[in-house]
């Protein structure tokens, strides 16, 4: 018999606090620091030179010196005659669905009347550019291009780039045709064969142009980023995050799955395998309190892992640190142990799966039913695919139609809403010891609010108290 794949984290009979749950739960190891050193000088570069030293680290990185960083139009249109009919297909049908659960989305405007002339309202408005980023790799990700510009479509943004590093295959240095085709459907024209730090530095900065194709501004910045990428890609957001917004700093992918007695061990080995297939690093986590299904998973694994294509990949993923099949003492636990993990991808496959779903406080998605497993919202279910990664769950949403808009208060009090407020406005300020806010606000009802000596008779005249 074949050793085992996945570790075993047994909670059985142990009473953990909340500290030492969320210490227990596997992760990965992320070396955000080595990868500082080397993005920030990429970033520093291209808000120097702009679109030379794209061109540089195109080469340098993805081997290919592009011609048209921005990609022509005619390419992305070509790509689209050129793409497989039953492609397209699937593309068109997963646009459809993410485009109907994108307009639901929308968030609504509201006012709440406090008073008579007092009024706060609440506008949403869409951010006016933003920057995609869709990225390469060891996979094509058509399905990121979706992800990204659907609900920022929906939103109302008007302005939309995207970027993805050339394809390996491409003599031009132009990205995966599928990616240009998926973007000719949504109607994206502003594309640029960039990839990697240098794309966020893009985004973030802005680039000049270096050749004649170019024009004098290759790119212009953008007010927010989104998309995922690689460490190099997460550490170059973070850097400049403090000027221009983004999603989020993502980690390396991850499921986790609620499993009992009655779960089928088959299916269960299919997802771990499923999301392990991303990245060496990526996360695979099974909670049961079944030590029998936990060893039929393991058997399942030992037979499916070395007849998967991508076998090596998934074997180094699902033996890592940062998977691992949890024994809990009951349901119980492994909901407890789940909410602690927080991952972005959560399936629960058990006998009540509605009553395990409503205990769920913390994760990016959650798949109900073994009808639902991950991939399904990878392309198609309408759903978003980019999620909170990392334990970020507890705090962070997925990707969606509020990513791309702000709210924005608008307070209407005309002089009757204001008058009633005056005198306490200016005590409020007072004790704070930040007079002229309420002197600010007195000028509007009292001659002289700087006379204190007779302040308290103007008020009474301007019937303030």
């Amino acid at each position: 018999m074949s050793e085992n794949i996945m570790r075993i984290i047994d909670l059985r009979g142990q009473q953990l606090s909340r500290a030492e749950l969320l210490a227990a739960m596997p992760r990965a190891a992320m070396g955000t620091s080595e990868a500082t050193d080397l993005v920030r000088p990429i970033l520093e570069d291209v808000k120097e030179r702009g679109a030379a030293a794209l061109r540089d680290f195109e080469e340098k990185f993805d081997h290919v010196r592009p011609e048209h960083l921005r990609v022509p139009a005619e390419a992305i249109k070509d790509a689209l005659t050129t793409l497989d009919p039953e492609v397209r297909a699937a593309i068109e049908e997963s646009v459809r669905r993410a485009r109907a659960v994108a307009k639901n989305q929308v968030p609504k405007d509201f006012h709440t009347d406090l008073a008579p002339g007092a009024r706060v309202a609440e506008r949403w408005i869409p951010i006016q550019r933003v920057g995609l980023y869709v990225p390469g790799g060891k996979a094509v990700y058509p399905s990121s291009v979706i992800m990204n510009a659907v609900p920022a479509q929906a939103a109302g943004v008007e302005s939309l780039a995207i970027a993805t590093p050339p394809a390996r295959d491409n003599a031009e240095g132009l990205p995966n045709k599928t990616i240009l085709a998926t973007c000719a459907i949504l109607g994206v024209d502003e594309v640029y064969a960039v990839g990697g730090a240098q794309a966020i530095a893009m985004f973030a900065y802005g680039a000049k142009g270096s050749e004649p194709q170019d024009g004098d501004v290759l790119c212009d910045p953008v007010d927010k980023i989104t998309g995922p990428g690689n460490i190099f890609v997460a550490t170059a957001k973070s850097l400049v995050s403090a000027f221009v917004g983004i999603d989020a700093v993502a980690g390396p992918t991850e499921i986790g799955i609620i499993a009992d007695k009655d779960a089928n061990p088959s299916l269960l080995a299919a997802d771990l395998i499923g999301q392990a297939e991303h990245d060496e690093l990526a996360g695979s986590v099974l909670f049961t309190d079944s030590p029998e299904l936990a060893d039929a998973v393991q058997e399942n694994l030992n037979y499916r892992v070395p007849k998967t294509e991508h076998a090596e990949r998934v074997h180094t993923s699902l033996s890592g640190t940062q998977s691992a099949i949890v024994l809990t003492d009951g349901l119980d636990q492994s909901i407890d142990a789940a909410n602690a993990y927080a991952a972005e991808h959560l399936e629960i496959q058990t006998k009540d799966a509605d009553a395990v779903v409503k205990r769920i406080k913390n994760a990016g998605a959650i798949f109900r039913g073994p009808y639902s497993p991950v991939p399904l919202g990878d392309y198609m279910s309408g759903s978003n695919h980019v999620l909170p990664t990392g334990g970020t769950a507890r705090f962070a949403a997925g990707l969606g139609v509020h990513t791309f808009m702000k709210p924005v208060e608008v307070i209407e009090y005309d002089e009757e809403g204001l008058k009633a407020l005056a005198a306490r406005i200016n005590a409020f300020a007072v004790s704070e010891d930040l007079p002229a806010h309420g002197e600010c606000v007195l000028s509007r009802f009292v001659e002289d609010p700087y006379n204190k000596a007779t302040l308290r008779e103007q008020e009474k005249e301007a019937g303030l108290l």
